[in-house]
């Protein structure tokens, strides 16, 4: 995620689903100290065991409530990419405004209400602004990104902030040409086949 620019210091998270349970990242590690065994496993009522000084991200909630919720969604990623955390903090839903929209599920990309960091009602919070959507920004906070797998979820998660940042400077021009919610609709089916297909076994 810091890489790709989605991230600064220790935070945000992601989580894979893993049987009865999902895979995180733990609690405030550096991502340049972050090891393999650092990553906790996490059983769905909320539980860990660890024989290691760690502790699963404070937002755990958030990532098992959405596995729990979406059974097709197999990873979720929370970031605080600086242009969509900008929209988040001004608690501003993105329109239409370009095509790749779809990719969110819908024709508008969700605000959720706020709620405080490493709670259950930021999780209900998040559920309700990720209704029949893949990703939504949280109020004041960052993002979230779902996906079938990992890869999907990250992919996502940077075209959001790339659709962020791209609103963001259309602003500065002029008035963004928001899309049409048949456009959009058209937009969902065609990514229905869009990208890369897994290769013949």
């Amino acid at each position: 995620m810091r890489g790709l620019g989605l991230n600064q210091g220790t935070s945000g998270n992601i989580s894979v689903r893993w049987g009865e349970g999902l895979l995180i990242t733990p609690s405030g590690l550096p991502y340049d100290q972050m090891q393999a065994a650092d990553i906790v496993f996490l059983k769905f009522d909320g539980t860990f065991v660890s024989d290691r000084p760690i502790v699963p991200s404070s937002e755990w909630r958030i990532h098992r409530d959405i596995l729990l919720a979406k059974p097709s969604v197999n990873a979720v990623v929370h970031a605080h990419p600086v242009y969509s955390t900008a929209f988040a903090m001004c608690r501003r839903e993105i329109p239409a405004v370009h095509y790749m929209i779809a990719a969110a599920g819908g024709p508008t990309i969700r605000c959720s209400d706020y709620a405080t960091f490493g709670t259950q009602a930021l999780s209900e919070t998040a559920l309700k602004a990720l209704e029949d959507r893949t990703c939504c920004l949280l109020a004041n906070h960052g993002i979230i990104a779902t996906g079938p797998n990992l890869a999907k979820a990250l992919w996502l998660a940077v075209e959001l902030e790339t659709l962020c940042q791209q609103y963001y400077v259309a602003s500065q021009i002029g008035t963004p040409v928001i899309l049409s919610d048949a456009e959009i609709a058209l937009n969902i089916e065609k990514f229905k086949s869009y990208g890369l297909k897994p290769r013949p076994a």
